[in-house]
């Protein structure tokens, strides 16, 4: 692709995302998404393989078909109240027909079924786009209209993380797993969204920070299923030792970054006086830990049977910017003494 082409997509693409950040207006906030889809498209179908194209057509078609949603329900909103402002009181019936359009686009549960089809034929780095950028333009329309059917969002949510984490229980292709692992994600920022929008803004710049160092992780391992990651001990041991924290901040688990939100999200739950749906998004997130730790175990304790010609290539020098994955990944790593300091950030 040339570089002039690829410098117009990913303006494009920050242009759409800002564009629905900046805007109060329905009809701006769909413009901004619609310039937001139609500049990955591009980037989605450069490789001409033909996953690569099955992917990009479904995935057009799937946020077209949420974008039409998405503007008849502001349409209906707007002939119902008779204005077009985000942040106005709006009626119920479109403010549900909107979250339901937003959580296509996620890729929340049950709407999610598209997402490991397309992750799984894209490359990582259009993969790491979608799984972050692509996310936080719908996300802050979420953020903005504050939906008060709760028991829908909550649904959402709990549905998300359920199905996140069984979905790739019996996955072996690495792009689908961090599919179904971005929907478990998701469904723990829709569960806090209407209690506590400062705590979602917190969940979702770690689950950025996180996403981003595994697919890059994945990407200079040069692994897209879980048996080429045993060959990795012998391209990057240092990468190797690094990996496991990285998947398991991931996962949750303390003393590592991805602790934080989980921790302060089931706080924020049992303070609502929903313990029963903290409890369950809790379980839940064991099913998505156990696809983590196999990744983990057959990427560090596993070794592929080699010959000496096979072991080597880690003596040599390699010309890959790892600059970008060693900060994401000290970041993902070390953060979790400074939660207050981060809480009391998104708060202001």
């Amino acid at each position: 692709m040339s570089p002039y082409v690829l410098a117009l997509l990913l303006f494009s693409l920050g242009l759409g995302t800002t564009m629905t950040f900046a805007s109060s207006h329905w009809l701006l906030a769909w413009i901004g998404l619609e310039i937001n889809t139609l500049a990955i498209i591009p980037l989605m179908a450069q490789n001409h393989h033909p996953r690569a194209v099955e992917a990009t057509t479904k995935y057009f078609l799937i946020q077209a078909t949420a974008a039409a949603v998405l503007l008849f329900a502001g349409t209906t909103n707007a002939w119902l109240t008779g204005q077009w402002e985000i942040q106005q009181d709006a009626h119920p019936l479109p403010v549900a027909i909107i979250t339901l359009a937003l959580a296509l686009k996620l890729g929340l549960a049950p709407l999610h079924s598209w997402v490991p089809e397309v992750f799984q034929g894209l490359d990582l780095t259009t993969g790491l786009v979608l799984a972050t950028w692509q996310k936080l333009a719908p996300l802050a329309l979420l953020l903005q209209i504050h939906p008060p059917n709760s028991y829908l969002l909550i649904l959402l949510g709990l549905t998300s993380t359920l199905i996140g984490g069984w979905g790739g229980l019996n996955q072996t292709q690495l792009r689908k797993i961090l599919a179904y692992s971005s929907t478990a994600q998701l469904g723990w920022m829709v569960l806090v969204l209407q209690f506590s929008p400062s705590l979602t803004t917190l969940a979702v710049s770690v689950y950025v920070t996180t996403t981003a160092a595994t697919f890059l992780t994945l990407k200079l391992a040069k692994a897209t299923s879980i048996n080429m990651l045993a060959i990795s001990w012998a391209k990057a041991p240092a990468l190797v030792a690094l990996t496991p924290l990285v998947l398991l901040s991931l996962a949750g688990l303390p003393p590592m970054t991805g602790f934080m939100p989980k921790w302060l999200i089931l706080q924020e739950l049992s303070k609502q006086g929903l313990a029963p749906t903290a409890t369950l998004a809790a379980l839940t997130a064991l099913l998505s830990l156990y696809y983590y730790l196999r990744i983990t175990y057959t990427m560090t304790l596993t070794m592929f049977p080699n010959n000496l010609s096979g072991t080597p290539p880690w003596r040599l020098r390699t010309h890959k910017t790892t600059l970008p994955l060693a900060c994401l990944a000290i970041t993902t790593i070390s953060l979790l003494p400074l939660t207050p300091a981060a809480v009391a950030l998104v708060a202001l």
